[in-house]
Formats: structure tokens, C-alpha cells, sequence
């Protein structure tokens, strides 16, 4: 706490600003609008390995939320304060930093799988500043920043060879993906069984309990769509980069529109946590298998237009 507290001393209106926009780097949202647009514009392969370091990485981390159950910082300390803006996201216990396992995970991963130098400056900054902002913002210790680092550093590096070598042996990574499916089972079993405490907090369970449905529906919708893709789609990331671009947006306008619109009809039939898994399971088969059934026809716009020059 006396690290939180220094930088509870040296804040100001202009920086923590910033830190705040620089904090939602690590939100769920980010994360899977890079997952999605690496898997459907530059490699199939690292969309998935991405995907996957994400899943596990939320998987471990909410499991340590409840089994050590460790309140906020200003829960800890009552005299201490949290930047008001950053409250909002700090959802569930503290220890260890969600954000810091979103960002340290996806940019390992991306270091690893991209040859181009100014990429991976970019994303080791941003390795970086973010799990410094969730300190600065007042969300977590260093201690909950830290172990996070060192866990999403050793997911990324444990799962990349397997990784690497799928495209030899297409198998390797349908094992990590069944793997993280019966990880997500154990985890979901963990939080329906284990005999947690009376007195923990209910806001804070409940958020790991739909987590663990969301994990397991959105594992399912990438089997399903994988499975899909290996046997009929078999889809194709080129295109003519204005092409990917409309691709991109158009793809992640549709995805969180689904995510969204899924959510009232779903909870209207379903318990909420069935509902979150049926719901997730569909967006990200939508993602995966349904949306890149347009891909051909976007790579064709690329073709098009070099015809009419050619012509």
C-alpha cells in the first residue's frame, strides 16, 4: 500500500486522464476486438493461440480471485482513494489484476508471432503502462500487478511452441483448445462445488460464477466454429487492406451488436448464467464460422478494382 499511496500523492487532473484511457487497453473488449482482428485479417493460427492465452489467462485469474478472496486497495485501506473514473471496471476482488493478465498475455503473444520491430515496441509499452495504470488508478497492489505479469508471461511462452508448430501438425492446436475446454470445466466446477465461505462477498462470487459460463460457452462456439471451418469454410484472411478494414468493422459492429441484442430474449428464457453461455457460445460462432463466410467476397472487392486498372 505505501507504493499506492506515493502515487496517490503525485497524481493530477492531465495524467490520470490519461491512465484511464490507457487502462481500458486491458478491458475485455479490447482484447477480443485485436483477437478478432488478427484471426480474420492476418493469421488464422495467432487469432486462435491469442484467444486462447486470453481464455486461460481469465481462467487463472479468477480462480486465484476466489480462493484468496483479497479485497480492493480502498477496501483494504479506508483513507485510500481510487480515481472515480476507474471504479466502474474494478469489478470482483483485486488479487490478481485482470487488466494486467488481458494485456501482458495478448502482447506476448503478439510479440512473439510478429517480425515487425515498431509492433513489438508498441506492445511491450504497452506491457508496460498498463498494469502501471491499474497502480496509479488506485485498483490494484503491486502484488496483484505482478503476479498477474508473471502468469500471463509463462501461459503465453508455455502455449507458443505448440502453437508454432500447428500448421505442421494441425492437431497440436486442437489440443490446447480442448485442453483450455476441460480447464474451463474444472474451473466451473470449482466455482459450483467448492464450499466457499459464508460471509464472501456476493457481487464479487457472482462475477466469477458467470465468468466461468461465459469461458465455457465461448470455448464451445470456437469448437464448433473451428470445426466448421476445418470441413467446409474454409476461410481466407487476404484482402485489399481497404477491404479489411470494412471487413474489420463491419465484423466487430455485428459481434457486439449480437453480444448485446442476444442478452434480453436469451435471459427471458434462460436462467442468467445458462443464458451467458448460450449467448457467448453464438457470438463467438458468429465471429469464427458465420461472418467469415463474407470473406471471399471481400477479397474480391480487392480483385475487382485491380481488374478495372488492369483493364
Amino acid at each position: 500500500m505505501e507504493f499506492l499511496r506515493f502515487l496517490e500523492g503525485i497524481r493530477t487532473p492531465i495524467i490520470s486522464m490519461l491512465m484511464s484511457w490507457i487502462t481500458y487497453c486491458g478491458d475485455e473488449i479490447f482484447f477480443m476486438a485485436l483477437a478478432i482482428t488478427v484471426f480474420w485479417c492476418i493469421s488464422k493460427r495467432d487469432g486462435y493461440y491469442i484467444l486462447l492465452v486470453g481464455f486461460l489467462g481469465t481462467v487463472g485469474n479468477q480462480f486465484l480471485k476466489l480462493l484468496f478472496r483479497i479485497p480492493r486497495p480502498w477496501v483494504l485501506d479506508p483513507d485510500f482513494t481510487i480515481v472515480e473514473s476507474a471504479r466502474a471496471a474494478a469489478t470482483g476482488y483485486s488479487f490478481p489484476s485482470g487488466h494486467t493478465q488481458n494485456i501482458v498475455g495478448t502482447m506476448t503473444c503478439v510479440t512473439l508471432t510478429t517480425k515487425q520491430k515498431k509492433i513489438r515496441v508498441v506492445a511491450i509499452i504497452l506491457m508496460l503502462l498498463v498494469p502501471f495504470s491499474r497502480m496509479y488508478l488506485g485498483c490494484h497492489t503491486p502484488l496483484d500487478v505482478g503476479v498477474s505479469f508473471v502468469l500471463a508471461l509463462l501461459l503465453a511462452f508455455a502455449l507458443y511452441p505448440a502453437v508454432r508448430k500447428s500448421e505442421e501438425k494441425p492437431g497440436l492446436l486442437w489440443g490446447l483448445i480442448l485442453m483450455s475446454l476441460i480447464i474451463s470445466v474444472l474451473y466451473w466446477a470449482f466455482v459450483t462445488f467448492y464450499s466457499f465461505p459464508a460471509d464472501i462477498d456476493a457481487e464479487n462470487f457472482s462475477s466469477g460464477v458467470k465468468n466461468a459460463y461465459t469461458l465455457f460457452g465461448a470455448l464451445l462456439g470456437m469448437i464448433a466454429a473451428k470445426a466448421l471451418d476445418d470441413r467446409y469454410i474454409h476461410f481466407q484472411v487476404k484482402a485489399v487492406w481497404w477491404a479489411q478494414i470494412l471487413k474489420v468493422i463491419l465484423g466487430l459492429i455485428l459481434t457486439v451488436a449480437l453480444r448485446a441484442g442476444l442478452k434480453p430474449p436469451l435471459q427471458a428464457i434462460l436462467p442468467v448464467y445458462p443464458a451467458t453461455l448460450v449467448r457467448y457460445f453464438l457470438m463467438v460462432l458468429f465471429a469464427a464460422a458465420v461472418w467469415p463466410l463474407t470473406f471471399r467476397w471481400f477479397a474480391g472487392l480487392g480483385e475487382n478494382k485491380r481488374g478495372i486498372k488492369a483493364a
